[in-house]
């Protein structure tokens, strides 16, 4: 079938429904409110109700398009949004990138305190790795050992955590634009990478559908920065939900100072491109959402 037909005909929004019914009763089931001294009441606030949930949607996604075990890949979704939101926890503190907007309402930090913030984030970062290591759910120990390498790596120093240092020494900085991608490979797309990989890993590709997955990864990884750096200097900030124009305001390098903004836009286009032929070679019967979800995050309006 002609893959534009096809995307055509894929609904998106039914199928992302469904999904992310599921994602968000796991989270508020798996993140206790009854955490010691109100705790848990800042994790929840940190991670429930709000956010896109892409990098929940690109495992379950994966995983569906090679039959994967569903309790593994739900399990995770969760965890790796889990490590999503700790990063912004940590990220919006006055110590990083000190903003007082994330998904629309008031930072973590600012609502309970920057101590609780922070142990917060510490608490987010620990459950996600417990959420991928059950006791008694049927899912295989390889599995479960797979899954926790895939996320630590692209939360650690080579990965989100790596690049966020990259990010915080550039300030004022000029950066060449294969320094620029490699900084916003570690610090945004490495988790998103990992997001694919991880659902990959809860079925069993070959090792063509492994590869086209990963490089579907990559780029979409990084064509998501790429849209961030737009809209930073296109959107507002009640649209964005979060503190809009505030890479100028720092003067931290980003696509759009670097290559200008049409460049930019070019740019995001040709690493949808890149993404979509991934999928078109990974030789896999159904991947008509991650599709979808390649095309959503290039034309996001937030």
């Amino acid at each position: 079938m002609d893959a534009a037909v096809t995307a055509a005909t894929f609904d998106l929004p039914r199928w992302s429904g469904e999904r992310l019914a599921r994602v968000e009763q796991a989270l508020s089931d798996w993140v206790a409110a009854d955490a010691p001294a109100g705790l848990g009441e800042a994790m929840r606030y940190a991670v429930l109700d709000g956010g896109k949930r892409l990098r929940p949607l690109l495992v379950l996604a994966a995983a569906e398009s090679v039959q994967g075990n569903a309790q593994a890949a739900l399990r995770a979704a969760c965890a790796v949004e889990l490590i999503h939101a700790y990063s912004l926890v940590h990220d919006d503190m006055p110590c990083m990138d000190n903003d007082v907007l994330r998904r629309g309402k008031p930072t973590v930090h600012v609502q309970f305190g920057q101590a609780r913030a922070l142990l917060a984030g510490d608490a987010l970062q620990a459950l996600a790795f417990e959420l991928l290591a059950p006791a008694d759910e049927g899912i295989p120990a390889t599995v479960q050992a797979t899954l926790c390498r895939l996320l630590a790596q692209s939360a650690g120093c080579q990965g989100m955590a790596g690049g966020q240092a990259i990010d915080l020494a550039s300030v004022a900085r000029s950066l060449t634009e294969d320094e620029l991608r490699r900084m916003h490979r570690l610090k945004t797309g490495a988790l998103l990478q990992a997001s694919v990989m991880m659902g990959a890993a809860c079925g069993a590709p070959d090792d063509r559908a492994r590869r086209a997955l990963s490089a579907y990864g990559a780029a979409l990884g990084l064509a998501f920065q790429v849209v961030d750096d737009i809209l930073d200097v296109t959107a507002d900030s009640q649209t964005l939900g979060k503190t809009a124009g505030k890479d100028a305001q720092q003067d931290k390098p980003t696509y759009v100072s670097l290559l200008g903004l049409e460049r930019s836009r070019e740019h995001a286009r040709e690493l949808l491109a890149q993404a979509l032929e991934a999928l078109d070679d990974s030789g896999l019967a159904d991947v008509r959402a991650l599709r979808a979800l390649a095309r959503m995050v290039v034309e996001r309006e937030n």
